[in-house]
């Protein structure tokens, strides 16, 4: 998709869960890439197979069920699903590394902040024990976390949900990784803490010069950090550009339904309130998935073209790619 060097390129993902109801195609299909230093924001609503997709590239996929049964994930000219869990840990946490949604899932309650932070540095960096502790308190210190000599021996349930979420980043940050994966960092915290969270990130990713995949719903996140946008529907990418151009000139009808949802400040009808405008419908299951594309059911543009083939990714200009019969020609 790019002639420029890419840091990460997903080929082809696809990432399914056999379970007694069938087989859930979470991740079908899927091709991306991911330059050094950018950061690249995953959108969808909940269900639309972007955490698998994380989960994928970090080989966290619980198997079984699931299983990566095509494609390939590079990395720096290596194919990590080649790679043995053991020659994948080196990689995890080192040289990838995650923040999850809920860092209380996250986080060990049984062990100390320090404990945990400072096993990174021993694992991955061969420090001692003393100079993994002397580290932990540093990493602490530069996500803002107050009093960190005292925070490294608090438990998880000790600290609030926003310093918790800076732990996790601190965590994920301590071995200057290449590429950090967030999963909704923001998302159970409140507003304010949001913001210091998101700034807290950028200023983290200028200091270590890490390419960010961001995934979230919150499109005004994304469009606020964000240099390109992958959007998923159904365990597939149905539109793929630069951050300016999804936000001014929207190709696919999910991606325009998407934007049309969110709040805009000022805006009131005659009788005082602005109802948002959202997308009817759900996304269908994973196991029963319809036959073309898969958001024909809610699509408000639909034709009947669309109802019998699946549309391909294309590129329509500028870098800008779309899996839509509206552009795709046939």
């Amino acid at each position: 998709m790019n002639t420029h060097p890419q840091l990460l390129q997903v080929q082809e993902l696809k990432t399914y869960f056999y379970t007694f109801e069938g087989i859930a195609k979470a991740v079908d299909d899927v091709s991306f890439y991911l330059k050094k230093g950018e950061t690249l924001g995953l959108v969808g609503e909940s269900g639309c197979g972007k955490s698998v997709t994380a989960q994928s590239i970090m080989r966290l996929i619980p198997e079984p069920p699931g299983k990566i049964v095509h494609g390939r994930i590079d990395f720096d000219g290596v194919n990590l699903p080649d790679l043995t869990m053991k020659q994948m840990r080196d990689i995890r946490g080192k040289r990838i590394s995650m923040i999850f949604q809920e860092p209380m899932t996250s986080l060990n309650p049984v062990f100390t902040i320090g404990n945990q932070i400072s096993e990174m540095f021993v694992l991955h960096e061969k420090h001692s024990k003393r100079e993994g502790w002397q580290r932990a308190v540093e990493m602490l210190s530069k996500v803002q976390i107050p009093a960190p000599e005292k925070r490294v021996h608090e438990y998880p349930h000790q600290l609030s949900g926003g310093m918790r979420q800076r732990a996790m980043i601190a965590m994920a940050l301590s071995c200057n990784p290449e590429i950090l994966i967030a999963d909704e960092p923001s998302t159970a915290l409140d507003v304010t803490i949001q913001a210091q969270i998101l700034d807290l990130m950028m200023q983290l990713k200028e200091d270590f010069n890490a390419a960010i995949m961001l995934i979230t719903h919150d499109l005004g996140v994304v469009a606020e950090i964000a240099q390109r946008v992958v959007v998923m529907y159904a365990g597939k990418v149905v539109e793929e550009a630069q951050t300016v151009a999804i936000f001014e000139d929207p190709k696919h009808p999910y991606t325009q339904g998407l934007l049309k949802s969110i709040p805009k400040l000022g805006q009131r009808s005659r009788h005082g309130r602005e109802r948002l405008k959202e997308i009817a419908g759900i996304v269908p299951s994973l196991y029963e998935l319809p036959p073309g594309c898969s958001f024909y059911p809610r699509c408000l543009q639909r034709m009947e073209l669309c109802q019998e083939h699946v549309p391909e990714l294309v590129d329509i200009g500028g870098n800008h790619w779309v899996s839509c019969w509206l552009h795709s020609g046939r």
